[in-house]
């Protein structure tokens, strides 16, 4: 069950499944014709954890062709005809290129985001409506990997769903039960798009704890807080355990921050709720805005920002002229002005290496809205906008949907803001053409209209020519 993958870099694919029972060789089988499985990889790697009712087993297969496709089968699979994937372009390949973008990301269907919803809840799918995995889905051959930058599955939202009459009510003692069924529904449903494309993620809030980070029943006057969560729905157990992100190939820690290359582009995934560096406290660190006890990770105080400028101090332009960043929470946002919507302390940590190393792009989530903003530095919009600016552009889309998923923005708009909306659900989607120009789409999920496109231009020169506007020139509409 819940098959998927994640790049190990460009000669290398993770994959990853569940099983019901522990597997002493985690074994996949895969080779370049379907009917020829004639390699074969495995591991000692199935774990588990309190509460959870699976096994997760984590398979790499590495002396792979960038950008070629394989066929695969997992040990025990429920299928007997191959699955497939791609493997990631090799760095400095400037062939255009793809990628789906989400956060916030939740279950869709009876027991999560649906037509209908609970008391006091809003925002539900209309009644003809596509969700954002089927928009995805229906794209998919035109994407080479979904990015998910945190909140996967929204299982921590169970207790608010049952105090609102959406789900039948159970105990808090057997409220495992009810988060680990509503996991494991959102990674099989998911399951059509992770086992043919990487999937790559990053840390959210909602992975932190089984109680969304506080409930509270405003009828029987009760708060619930982490201490009703079980061993294994706490500090961030079942993101660590269910997936096996390129942090070894890119010297970074676990699911929470790493980097990989794929094409003309390099990713950086960064983790914005423990380990922030400077002496700052993240949200879901003790003392947090949250006060959750999760984290830090890191085995010294500036484990991730050390990292972080060693990694973009690496960086080869000449082979990934792009540099795009992720992370969960963002801090240029029309959003609520505390620390649980707009991350300063985020801002203070990693802008100034944002800019020392002319990142292009940071995306981020968080706030359940969509919000492209002007490229920005310390506050400003960058006065050449998107026609070679000096610095990053942000944007922000939580949109993606789950149960209860929108936020209103707060008006008026920040002066950065370009384009807002907080309405439809919908994702990113992410277009590389070459050196020189890369479009951003938001996507509506309910019937596939792009809602919003702009380019992004900046002048270099690509490989054996002058980059130059050409039809990809200076656009913002």
């Amino acid at each position: 069950m819940q098959l998927r993958l994640a790049y190990a870099g460009p000669t290398g694919m993770v994959v990853s499944w569940n099983t019901f029972s522990k597997l002493s060789r985690p074994t996949v089988r895969y080779g370049r014709e379907p009917k020829a499985l004639a390699h074969t990889a495995f591991s000692t790697v199935s774990v588990t954890y309190p509460t959870s009712l699976t096994y997760n087993n984590h398979v790499k297969l590495t002396g792979l062709q960038p950008n070629t496709q394989y066929y695969y089968l997992p040990e025990y699979s429920n299928s007997t005809v191959p699955y497939t994937f791609k493997t990631s372009r090799a760095a400095g390949d400037d062939t255009p290129y793809t990628v789906a973008f989400v956060a916030d990301l939740g279950l869709i269907g009876p027991d999560g985001l649906t037509t209908s919803v609970g008391t006091g809840a809003a925002n539900p799918l209309g009644p003809n409506d596509s969700n954002t995995i089927q928009s995805i889905e229906n794209n998919l051959s035109n994407v080479d990997f979904l990015w998910h930058d945190g909140d996967i599955a929204y299982a921590d939202y169970w207790l608010k769903e049952e105090i609102q009459g959406f789900l039948p009510n159970t105990t808090i003692a057997d409220g495992y039960k009810v988060y680990e069924s509503l996991l494991n529904q959102f990674y099989d449903e998911m399951a059509p798009i992770t086992s043919t494309k990487a999937y790559m993620v990053g840390p959210g809030n909602h992975e932190a704890n089984c109680d969304n980070g506080g409930t509270t029943d405003k009828a029987h006057n009760i708060s619930y807080t982490v201490s009703i969560c079980m061993p294994g729905q706490t500090n961030f157990t079942g993101f660590i355990n269910h997936f096996r992100m390129p942090s070894a190939e890119s010297g970074g820690l676990g699911n929470f921050w790493y980097s990989f290359d794929n094409g003309m582009v390099h990713y950086i995934q960064i983790d914005t709720e423990t380990d922030l560096g400077h002496g700052l406290i993240a949200p879901d660190e003790p003392g947090g805005s949250e006060n959750e006890d999760s984290g830090p990770f890191g085995s010294y105080q500036d484990a991730q920002l050390v990292w972080l400028q060693k990694d973009l101090a690496s960086v080869d332009r000449k082979k990934t002229p792009w540099v795009v960043v992720a992370g969960h929470r963002p801090w240029y946002i029309s959003a609520q002005n505390d620390s649980s919507d707009v991350c300063e302390d985020c801002r203070h940590v990693f802008e100034p290496l944002f800019l020392q190393y002319s990142v292009d792009l940071v995306l981020s989530g968080h706030v359940h809205v969509y919000q492209r903003n002007a490229p920005i530095r310390y506050t400003d919009a960058d006065p050449n906008e998107l026609n070679n600016p000096s610095s990053p552009w942000y944007i922000t889309n939580g949109a993606a949907g789950h149960y209860d998923g929108l936020d209103s923005l707060v008006l008026p708009l920040t002066p950065y803001s370009r384009v807002a909306q907080d309405t439809a659900y919908g994702w990113s989607k992410l277009t590389f053409h070459n050196c020189t120009h890369l479009t951003h789409e938001f996507v509506a999920s309910a019937n596939g209209t792009v809602l919003d496109t702009a380019t992004l231009y900046k002048k270099r020169s690509c490989q054996g020519s002058e980059g130059g506007h050409g039809q990809y020139g200076n656009s913002d509409s």
